[in-house]
Order: structure tokens, then C-alpha cells, then sequence
């Protein structure tokens, strides 16, 4: 199974990526997964479920630890190539 996840770490600080933020992001770069996209306001990631769940539960950890208050997640389903699961 292939999955999504969005996510966005709180408090936000629009001059310099707070702590939180860039240790989300170490995470999700150093994690087996298929896509990263790390922008201000979210960050996505895209891989099979094993790398994203473990990617998710390492950056929940890491990020709140670092200092966020609030974690915002979103996980999908995304269709393969028979064209399944993103629907």
C-alpha cells in the first residue's frame, strides 16, 4: 500500500524554520520514502505505508521533543498503478 502524509509543526516563526520544523524535516529527508516536498506552511511525503509510518511516528517524536506545541496530520491512501486506493 502506498500513503500521503501532510503534516504542518506549530508554533510558526515566518522569519527562520523554527527547531521543529527542521528537525520534521531532517526526518522525512533521511527516510526511505519515494517523494519529499518540505514547504513554510506543510511538508509532504510519499512512499510504501512501512516507510511513511515510520517516518511519521520518527518526526512526531523528534519534532515534539524539539519543541512543537501542535502536529497536524493528514494520512492517504494513494492508488497504484492499477489505478486503486485514490478514489
Amino acid at each position: 500500500m502506498r500513503l500521503r502524509v501532510e503534516f504542518t509543526t506549530e508554533p510558526f516563526d515566518l522569519d527562520e524554520a523554527p527547531p521543529h520544523a527542521v528537525v520534521a524535516r531532517d526526518v522525512l529527508e533521511g527516510a526511505d520514502l519515494d517523494a519529499v516536498d518540505v514547504g513554510p506552511f506543510g511538508n509532504t511525503a510519499e512512499g510504501e505505508s512501512d516507510g511513511v509510518l515510520t517516518a511519521v511516528d520518527a518526526m512526531l517524536r523528534k519534532a515534539l521533543a524539539a519543541g512543537a506545541t501542535r502536529v497536524s496530520l493528514q494520512v492517504n491512501v494513494i492508488g497504484d498503478e492499477s489505478g486503486e486506493g485514490d478514489k
